[in-house]
């Protein structure tokens, strides 16, 4: 809505940006342009690279392809330990971009052998228009479209935009308003209501958790995030624990310790989830998929690569249970 000043109230994402002519909101690429708010970097990628799905990490989501991936620059958080703060702190015009239509997409994901795209690396839900439209290109070219998120949007434009989806990945970054409000200036209800809305619209959902020394590692938020997870969307919901390493403005942190990520792991199976994985770190059977049911090793994967892959038709050739995914 207009405002006596010529400013318009973005209704994108929670913190409704007041954006006056010529300004942008706090993600930095939706714009108040000659009294329309627009995305301006719309066609304008500053990543476009070709990466395994595992590295998303997808895993449950067409294992072992490759998939299309791409990004602008821009993002409504403002995390202190984003890994991507170059782009996604980064203004219009800071980063080189590549010219790429939506049309474009499809033709270039098929190009590279890639049956599915990916909107990731910064926040494809702030360069909305750019995301929904290629989404849209690539599903009627038969290509599958994935977006990894935080999630932080309002209601309608998540509903929206799930109907072009294929899967999500969502980070919940933490149990916790306060560790949402202290390290990502956002906060904490609008993620968990993307997550159900993307659970109650079919998609293929995974989630992941950094885990942060002394910041969001309590036995006490953990069980809390699993507990919820499992209320809310479902045991076989993948639940991948990342390792922290210091970076951006969070450098005085050590890296989580292996053995905290070990122990999250042990509480999210005891609560009962049924696929939980380790990231960021190597370790065995941190990467590896097992059967809901009877307990057998289905895939085993190793540096966002799978060497293994004992699936028959998305289910186990033992007790014949489905695997909770999407497998071709």
């Amino acid at each position: 809505m207009k405002t006596t000043e010529q400013a318009l109230r973005c209704e994108l994402c929670p913190k409704s940006c007041l954006i006056r002519l010529g300004q942008s909101g706090q993600c930095r690429i939706r714009m108040n342009v000659n009294g329309e708010i627009k995305a301006v970097t719309y066609g304008q990628p500053c990543s476009v690279h070709v990466d395994p799905v595992e590295k998303k990490p997808f895993f449950h989501f067409l294992p072992g392809t490759s998939i299309f991936s791409l990004a602008t620059v821009g993002c409504n958080l403002h995390c202190q330990n984003c890994q991507n703060w170059e782009i996604s702190q980064g203004e219009p015009g800071e980063s080189p971009a590549y010219e790429l239509p939506p049309e474009q997409v499809p033709v270039e994901a098929k190009r590279q052998h890639c049956p599915s795209v990916a909107y990731t690396y910064t926040e494809p839900l702030v360069f909305y228009e750019y995301t929904r439209d290629c989404a849209r290109a690539c599903k009627a070219a038969g290509l599958r479209n994935a977006i990894v998120t935080a999630g932080y949007i309002n209601p309608g434009p998540m509903k929206e935009i799930c109907g072009v989806l294929d899967a999500a990945h969502l980070d919940i970054k933490a149990m916790s308003d306060k560790f949402y409000r202290e390290v990502c200036d956002a906060s904490l209800a609008p993620v968990l209501k993307s997550v159900e809305i993307i659970k109650a619209a079919g998609l293929h959902l995974e989630l992941s958790n950094l885990v942060v020394p002394t910041l969001n590692d309590s036995d006490e938020m953990l069980r809390d995030l699993v507990r919820w997870i499992v209320a809310h969307v479902g045991v076989e919901t993948p639940l991948h624990f990342l390792r922290f390493f210091p970076q951006y403005r969070m450098t005085h942190l050590p890296p989580t310790p292996p053995e905290t990520l070990l122990r999250a792991r042990d509480l999210a199976r005891a609560e009962g989830l049924k696929h939980v994985y380790v990231g960021n770190l190597d370790v065995p059977e941190g990467e590896d998929t097992f059967c809901a049911g009877c307990g057998k090793k289905l895939i085993q994967r190793q540096q966002h690569g799978v060497v293994v892959n004992f699936l028959r038709n998305g289910a186990c050739p033992d007790c014949k249970r489905a695997l909770a995914g999407v497998w071709q």
